[in-house]
C-alpha cells in the first residue's frame, strides 16, 4: 500500500515530533472502538506535545535559529536534558 505525500509528511521523524502520541491515540480509538470519550487522556497528550514543540519552533524562528523545528536527535537530547518529557 502506497502513502499519500500528506501521511509520509506526518510518519516523517525529524518533521513530526509527536508520533508516539499520535499513534498512541490511533491505539486507544482502535483499542475503545472509537469511543472518543475514552481516548481524551491520550488526545491531551498529542495536544500538548504539539502545543510544546509548536512554541519551541516559534522561539528558534525568533532567534534565527535553523531548521525552525529541531531534528529528532536534537529533540531527544532535549527531552533528555528536561529528564523526560515536559508535556
Amino acid at each position: 500500500m502506497q502513502m499519500d505525500r500528506n501521511q509520509k509528511k506526518l510518519r516523517y521523524q525529524d518533521g513530526n515530533p509527536c508520533i508516539q502520541e499520535s499513534d498512541a491515540s490511533f491505539k486507544c480509538l482502535d483499542a475503545s472502538n472509537y469511543n472518543k470519550d475514552m481516548c481524551s487522556a491520550y488526545f491531551l497528550k498529542y495536544k500538548n506535545c504539539r502545543k510544546y514543540w509548536h512554541n519551541v519552533m516559534l522561539e528558534r524562528r525568533r532567534q534565527g535559529v535553523k531548521p525552525d523545528m529541531p531534528t529528532a536527535a536534537e529533540r531527544q537530547d532535549m527531552l533528555d536534558a528536561f529528564g523526560g518529557k515536559p508535556y
